[in-house]
């Protein structure tokens, strides 16, 4: 029987290259420590391949065509703007393949070993490593840490198995544009592809198992947002959920039956119902990582596992699933493992939806604050009050801001509208600095912008409590 492979001993050994992944393997092996960073299938991470940055490159061209239609109220006629497929794939995979090798390019200079392969833990902090050239490495390291990540999820369904269902992966690679899409789910990755798709010719229908798009918004939020897509001519059915799905015919088409018993036909059916974790399969018990009930990785708040110098980051540890806030994971292993102690606790993430009208959030909102026992005043102005809306010609939408009576504190903002991911930066930072919200609604901003709404915004606080 052959020896297998030798240990290879690493400062630290990284199972999985997204966003805290990399960014501590690169930023650790440039400070002189022998890392390995070991990566099964996608360079720079999921972020980079499936998910963010090929969404939002898609969901720029869909905003275009939005732009076009109404080209007219601008003053500018635009005559036979059509989608071509073709230049859509070769836009989205031009933006993706220049930051894979981008991140490729920083790898090799960072001075680490940079691995693809299958990963395999054998015991504490040591992982087999198959690689794609066809051998294998044994690798040991003083420090561990896991950046596997999730992969999207399947209802349980019947006759979902008979089937090929789209995932938001799966849109991404669109061979044609549907003429009829059904969607199940009305979170933010399906609101994003359904208004996507929409966009670019695909008559949608959408099935909310809840009573409102959004469900974790701001209720006038939700409200804000599904009026737009009705709007645009999205079928919104809320409260629908499918009983059972069947193919039409071999290869062509799918039924879906819903709870209610009306039935429903599409030419895809695109699901998008949350991520689950990759972590079967790959000999965590052997390592001492325990998992909890849904499969994510037990951390405590310095993201260190049950296992000794072993650490989990990003969405593998079932905390929000956001390329920013793994990389805020990034910051507090590398510091913890120097023996710091960093915490997620208290952590202040900002949230933002691509659709339109844009949608952004940071801190609590109403019902959580009130919940929390505070008493609170509260602003809503509606979108077209801030003048740069008018000049963009997106007047739709509206902004709610809720603030601690107490101590004229942000305690959190909900903004749907134009340029609303990058006025929540503006509120997330007057949070951050504890400020009263005086500061913002007496600052002097750029006319005209969309921050100017601020001003305006704030003075216009209403007492809840």
């Amino acid at each position: 029987m052959p020896a297998g492979p030798e240990v290879e001993d690493f400062d630290l050994v990284i199972v999985g290259g997204g966003k805290a992944g990399k960014t501590l393997a690169m930023d650790r092996a440039k400070a002189g420590r022998r890392v390995a960073l070991v990566e099964q299938k996608w360079i720079g991470g999921t972020c980079i391949n499936v998910a963010c940055i090929p969404t939002k490159t898609l969901v720029t061209s869909a905003r275009l065509i939005g732009v076009l239609r109404r080209a007219a109220t601008l003053g500018v006629r635009v005559d036979g703007a059509e989608v071509d497929l073709a230049l859509l794939r070769a836009h989205k995979e031009g933006v993706v393949s220049d930051m894979v090798t981008m991140n490729h390019d920083l790898f090799v200079a960072s001075g680490m070993d940079f691995i693809m392969g299958d990963a395999r833990f054998t015991g504490h902090r040591t992982v087999l490593v198959t690689t794609d050239a066809g051998g294998q490495r044994l690798l040991r390291g003083v420090h561990v840490v896991l950046n596997i990540g999730t992969r999207p999820k399947l209802p349980s369904i019947p006759g979902l198995d008979t089937i090929t269902p789209m995932t938001s992966e799966d849109v991404l690679r669109l061979e044609s544009i549907p003429q009829r899409t059904a969607l199940i789910g009305g979170g933010p990755v399906g609101c994003e592809l359904a208004q996507m798709l929409q966009a670019f010719g695909s008559r949608v229908t959408m099935l909310v198992r809840g009573d409102r798009l959004l469900a974790s918004e701001e209720p006038e939020l939700s409200a804000a947002v599904l009026a737009s897509f009705r709007a645009d001519g999205i079928d919104v059915r809320l409260g629908a959920a499918a009983a059972s799905v069947a193919a039409v015919s071999p290869g062509v088409g799918v039924a879906l039956t819903l709870t209610d018993g009306t039935t429903l036909e599409a030419d895809e059916l695109v699901v998008a119902t949350g991520r689950t974790p990759v972590t079967t399969g790959i000999g965590l018990e052997l390592a001492g990582i325990d998992l909890d009930d849904r499969g994510f990785v037990v951390v405590d708040e310095s993201l260190a596992t049950t296992a000794t110098h072993t650490w989990a980051v990003g969405d593998v540890t079932g905390h929000v699933e956001f390329t920013h806030a793994s990389y805020d994971d990034y910051r507090i292993v590398k510091a913890n493992m120097a023996g710091g102690d960093r915490v997620t606790t208290g952590r202040l993430i900002p949230a933002v939806t691509f659709v339109e009208p844009e949608l952004a959030r940071v801190g609590l909102t109403e019902a959580e604050a009130l919940a929390a026992g505070h008493r609170v005043s509260v602003t809503v102005q509606p979108v077209i009050a801030v003048p740069r809306s008018r000049t963009l010609r997106q007047t739709e939408g509206l902004w709610k801001i809720v603030v601690d009576q107490s101590t004229d504190r942000i305690l959190g903002a909900s903004l749907a509208g134009a340029g609303s991911g990058e006025v929540i930066a503006v509120i997330q930072t007057a949070m951050l600095a504890g400020a009263p919200y005086t500061l913002l609604r007496d600052s002097i901003f750029a006319h005209p912008t969309m921050a100017e709404g601020l001003n305006t915004a704030f003075g216009a606080l209403t007492p809840v409590t």
